[in-house]
């Protein structure tokens, strides 16, 4: 579909909560890229910094009792999600205010309330967990559906391909994405197999599944909505390998000398959000002023994520034992 027949298709509205929500998203890790240079932020960081287009798709399409579940590039979903931004800085930045009381950082989000069930550290090993949720979903009955994003380098995992046969076995309302941003670390799809279009690994379990434009909100949001009407009525899983890109490296300490800069550039120029906003001027959604007061108010919501954050408490030695018991069942835990 051409880039001005995809435009008709979805309103102004629409168009202008995208690059609303893109931005918010870019804006984000942007500063956390920041913070973590200023040495505010610790350990491991994984930025979805060319990403967007992912999680501003699938979110056109999902409803309250949807669920997502990720890898440790983790801090836009919970965001999509409906999670308030400055706990997602507060737990990058260590502190008990934030969504995993500063234990679990940049690569362990969670909210429960808001259906995000991680962030998660070990390559692969969520994947059966998205299966899990979706056939709890199918055993309570409900429509809910579960998306489950993994990296390409994930794809290689063994559970990977256990989840996808169970699901497909027992028509779970899974909906598997592989987020191929074309390096697993620093390792090329090219290096790490024969089957370089990574969609057709769902052929062998006979489940529907298809290559998409990630660089392309309304590509995603297509996908998604096809894949989410058929788990919920009853037709099984979809597996979507939507191709896009990080413009940064694979962690904060990836200097990613292993593509060039013409292929960055390449990708650069079909930025996501550039699209949307190109779109939004051509149909005239919106005057400059009326941009600007949407840059404005992601500007000052960055701003009080970072004060929120640095105003929080590290964790204490007495905080220890919180969370890992139920304190009905174990009282004697505070008196270790």
């Amino acid at each position: 579909m051409s880039k001005d027949l995809k435009s008709k298709k979805y309103s102004k509205e629409q168009y202008l909560k995208w690059y609303e929500e893109m931005l918010l998203y870019r804006k984000f890790e942007e500063k956390a890229s920041a913070s973590y240079i200023q040495q505010k932020i610790r350990g491991f960081c994984h930025l979805y910094i060319g990403q967007e287009a992912i999680v501003a798709g699938y979110e056109t399409v999902l409803g309250k009792g949807d669920s997502v579940i990720t890898t440790y590039r983790d801090h836009c979903q919970p965001i999509g999600r409906g999670t308030d931004p400055k706990i997602i800085m507060a737990e990058l930045f260590g502190k008990t205010s934030g969504i995993s009381k500063g234990r679990g950082g940049s690569m362990h989000m969670f909210d429960k309330e808001k259906g995000f069930f991680g962030g998660h550290g070990i390559v692969g090993g969520h994947i059966p967990l998205g299966a899990g949720i979706a056939f709890a979903e199918k055993y309570k009955g409900t429509k809910n559906v579960n998306i489950c994003l993994m990296g390409d380098g994930a794809v290689r995992q063994g559970a990977f391909h256990e989840a996808l046969n169970m699901a497909m076995t027992w028509k779970l309302p899974s909906i598997f994405v592989i987020e191929n941003n074309m390096y697993a670390m620093g390792t090329s799809v090219e290096r790490t197999s024969n089957v370089t279009e990574l969609f057709k690994l769902g052929h062998a379990y006979e489940m529907p599944s298809f290559a998409v434009n990630g660089m392309s909100v309304e590509d995603c949001a297509d996908a998604f909505e096809e894949a989410v009407e058929r788990a919920r009525n009853g037709d099984g899983p979809t597996l979507l390998e939507i191709r896009t890109y990080r413009y940064k490296g694979h962690s904060m300490s990836d200097p990613a000398k292993y593509r060039t800069k013409e292929e960055l550039n390449s990708y650069k120029d079909r930025d996501p959000i550039a699209s949307v906003l190109s779109t939004i001027h051509e149909n005239n959604y919106a005057s400059e002023d009326e941009l600007k007061a949407i840059e404005a108010k992601i500007k000052q919501t960055i701003e009080e994520c970072v004060e929120f954050a640095e105003a929080g408490e590290f964790p204490t030695a007495d905080d220890i034992y919180d969370g890992i018991y139920a304190q009905e069942d174990y009282p004697f835990i505070k008196e270790i």
